[in-house]
């Protein structure tokens, strides 16, 4: 399937040989298209959430700094890889030099792991302003958001630096060729000449011990909210509700396309082919960067006054500049 123009190495590669997603070259061009747009349009919306949050004195509380944050790390994955992606879609321009590759590597796993921290420290947020909404400001002062911050980004940073450790230490000898749009660690481990499964395993316990304790404090926090929430009258209900709408979108866009990629990955090629498990891994980068801001912007009522403020203000600015 790969052909003669893919090389065969007798030592270690400097570079590697992105495939992109094997068996559908054909639509190499839409998928660059596709990404492009969707990069375009998930890097400028993370921006202007980012732009508006840190400019309104108003947008200063918990909540929204959470948000800030969720959409720079947004922005630092889908740049990790979508550049990368399109030019090899686009241009052909499909090889990457062995310290890119697993620079590449480490930024996807560090920023999904703060991302799923994120996750869990807004549903801890939304618990406090439903739950006790009386203590909201004595319990989360900004000590205790800076301290919740900087341990997520410590276990992201702790927990994925041997990962990627361990792959740029295997053995390549052989193909320089990954069956993949991006250096995936599994895609790339597999051209390793030595075994690897260590990887592999340290791989699955880690994400596994990470994702299952967010999704069980998430679940935790969202069941306490529910007890709190039929307490309350009929409207307090919808506003209490409406207020969580948002969080439960991005959880879902962020864990049901990670378990389904996870999935279809377990059952193997015999049942489903390569090019769907690349192009889902590929889409779980980037439909959560490109979504989070617009499910926000529609839902949170603040950002978007404030973004329509800031539009038009600088709309109106420009227009009165050029009369």
């Amino acid at each position: 399937m790969l052909g003669s123009p893919y090389n065969h190495t007798t030592e270690a590669p400097s570079t590697f040989i992105l495939v992109g997603i094997p068996g559908l070259q054909s639509s190499h061009l839409w998928l660059a298209i596709s990404l492009s747009v969707m990069y375009t349009t998930g890097l400028l919306a993370n921006t202007l959430i980012v732009t508006v949050i840190w400019m309104d004195s108003t947008l200063q509380e918990p909540m929204y700094c959470f948000l800030c944050i969720l959409a720079a790390v947004d922005m630092v994955m889908a740049s990790s890889v979508v550049p990368k992606m399109v030019s090899i879609f686009s241009s052909g321009d499909n090889s990457i030099s062995f310290n890119a590759c697993f620079t590449q590597m480490y930024f996807v796993h560090a920023a999904t792991a703060v991302e799923t921290g994120l996750l869990l420290a807004m549903a801890f947020d939304r618990y406090v302003a439903i739950c006790k909404p009386l203590h909201y400001k004595r319990i989360l002062t900004p000590r205790v958001m800076l301290g919740m911050s900087v341990t997520i980004t410590i276990r992201a940073i702790i927990s994925m630096t041997p990962l990627s450790w361990m792959v740029s230490h295997l053995p390549f000898c052989g193909s320089n060729v990954v069956l993949h749009s991006y250096c995936e660690h599994i895609a790339v481990a597999k051209l390793a000449c030595a075994d690897p499964r260590p990887s592999s395993l340290y791989s699955l316990i880690v994400s596994s011990i990470i994702v299952s304790s967010d999704v069980v404090f998430i679940a935790a926090s969202y069941i306490l909210i529910l007890q709190a929430v039929f307490a309350l009258s009929k409207n307090a209900q919808l506003k209490a509700l409406s207020t969580c709408g948002s969080h439960v979108g991005v959880m879902a866009l962020y864990y049901l396309p990670g378990m389904a990629s996870i999935y279809v990955a377990w059952m193997g090629e015999d049942i489903v082919p390569l090019s769907t498990q690349v192009l889902l891994a590929d889409l779980y980068l980037i439909i959560p960067s490109t979504l989070n801001p617009i499910i926000y912007g529609l839902k949170t009522k603040q950002i978007r006054n404030r973004t329509w403020s800031l539009l038009t203000h600088c709309l109106f600015n420009h227009s009165n500049l050029g009369s």
